[in-house]
């Protein structure tokens, strides 16, 4: 009765293993009315492993890709730690209203992350840490928060920056933003990463506090829908 006990359990464990090293099916909606997103960055990777943490520091390789989209440097963390990055699955910007789907080899990887930068933001990106990839079979669906990086002042201007300590926005890919915009603020107070307040904006496409127009740039959370497929 022993053996046979063991046995089962050997056996429920090797059938979580092997959904584990299965392939799974990533899809990205993009909920928002106006903003783009940069292009993601998927990862497999272990438990202890993690492209941000909330309530933490941004490390100098989230903030390249929360001011200006640049996904290299976590990837590069990926891979010393022995982590999996699947890259832009939409293959560019996603609009809004779009959707991407992608399929990722877990390997023997239990942990599924994402992240990508918010346009227009100064340092704003929606993101998953560290969810776990279920073992039973089926569809998983959730909604993803966007997150301020804690890295930059919204200041809502867009001036073309994007470099990390370059104040500014990079751009606004829609084309439907404002210039000449004076600065919603210069300083924030809390530098850790946490939930993002949103734009504030204004309706002067020629000056004001704002580049952002409210009328399209405002947005809540959620603002990504994120599905799952285990097979």
């Amino acid at each position: 009765m022993k053996l046979k006990t063991l046995a089962t359990a050997i056996a429920l464990v090797s059938s979580s293993m092997a959904v584990q090293a299965q392939n799974i099916t990533v899809t990205i909606d993009n909920l928002t009315q106006g903003i783009i997103f940069t292009p993601f960055l998927i990862a497999a990777h272990g438990t202890d492993d993690h492209l941000f943490e909330i309530g933490t520091t941004a490390s100098a390789s989230l903030q390249m890709m929360a001011e200006g989209g640049d996904i290299s440097g976590l990837v590069a963390d990926l891979g010393t730690v022995g982590g999996l990055a699947f890259e832009d699955p939409a293959e560019g910007l996603l609009m809004p209203a779009a959707s991407a789907t992608v399929t990722v080899d877990t390997m023997s990887n239990g942990y599924l992350s994402l992240v990508a930068m918010l346009l227009p933001t100064n340092d704003g990106f929606v993101g998953l840490d560290g969810w776990v990839i279920p073992a039973e079979a089926g569809t998983y669906t959730m909604t993803l928060n966007a997150y301020d990086a804690g890295t930059e002042a919204n200041d809502e201007i867009i001036n073309g920056g994007g470099a990390p300590n370059t104040p500014g926005i990079p751009g606004a890919p829609g084309g439907n933003a404002g210039t000449g915009a004076t600065g919603v603020t210069s300083t924030e107070g809390n530098a850790a990463i946490h939930i993002h307040r949103g734009a504030v904006g204004d309706d002067d496409l020629n000056g004001g506090i704002s580049d952002l127009d409210n009328r399209i740039h405002r947005w809540l959370n959620p603002v990504i829908k994120l599905t799952v497929v285990v097979n």
